[in-house]
């Protein structure tokens, strides 16, 4: 178990260091670079704003449905909601859920295409493709998940506006309140550090197994899942170890 730990590390780690050498067409690069940008966050956008939605209105309801006491302003509501979403609901539970579609997507992507050998017919032709095929995911990836988080963070704290309303548990002028009630901004500093650090896990990882696939259809399936589950499982691990070191 540790052997293949090592191994698939070390390959890993060689597989990034390829990615850094000088383009041989920019341009091919470029477009390559913004190809990635639409699928990974155009792509993306739909099922982010629905997660978002109803994560800030699961919230809203369920955090005043705890704040039982009547010594406890309703104002409160709106901010608990509010650090929820920013410090561990938008950047965490969002990614998780983009390391699944995006993932699979990259994983698969790849993986067809070592198997029906068109990575070996660009080698030949003396692409680096490790660069050229991998460099532009993640890097679209670092781009573009961010700014996915930072609009399910305000998506979130909208549903939870609106739910709070249509449910008569808050009213739009309590919500605002606690909204500007004691915020600080250092949580979204740290809301962006995961986004940041998920956003190179859900591409870098997929990339490695579609990559590195071997065999047939069925094969380019468990590196699919494989390439999910470690993604989802290095997030959480990276949750906890982001919130130790930073907060």
């Amino acid at each position: 178990m540790e052997f293949r730990f090592f191994y698939h590390f070390g390959r890993y780690l060689l597989m990034l260091k390829g990615m850094f050498s000088r383009p041989e067409n920019m341009r091919m690069y470029w477009k390559e670079f913004m190809k990635q940008c639409v699928d990974i966050g155009l792509g993306s956008l739909g099922i982010v704003v629905i997660i978002s939605l109803f994560l800030g209105a699961v919230t809203t309801v369920q955090t005043a449905y705890q704040l039982v006491s009547g010594f406890i302003p309703k104002s409160t509501i709106a901010q608990v909601v509010r650090d929820t979403l920013i410090l561990e609901l938008a950047p965490t539970m969002v990614c998780i859920v983009l390391g699944g579609v995006v993932g699979s997507k990259i994983a698969s992507e790849l993986g067809n295409m070592r198997i029906s050998e068109q990575i070996d017919a660009q080698e030949i032709m003396g692409i680096n493709t490790k660069a050229y095929l991998i460099g532009p995911k993640i890097l679209a990836a670092i781009i573009t998940i961010p700014a996915l988080v930072i609009i399910a963070a305000f998506l979130g704290i909208f549903g939870g506006l609106e739910a709070g309303k249509m449910s008569g548990i808050i009213s739009h002028e309590q919500f605002m309140q606690g909204l500007r009630q004691s915020f600080d901004g250092y949580n979204v500093f740290f809301a962006l550090s995961k986004a940041y650090t998920y956003s190179f896990i859900i591409s870098s990882i997929p990339a490695y197994y579609g990559y590195n696939v071997t065999g047939g259809a069925l094969e380019i399936g468990r590196a699919s899942t494989t390439a999910v589950v470690v993604s989802c499982v290095l997030i959480l691990f990276a949750d906890y170890a982001l919130a130790a070191l930073l907060l």
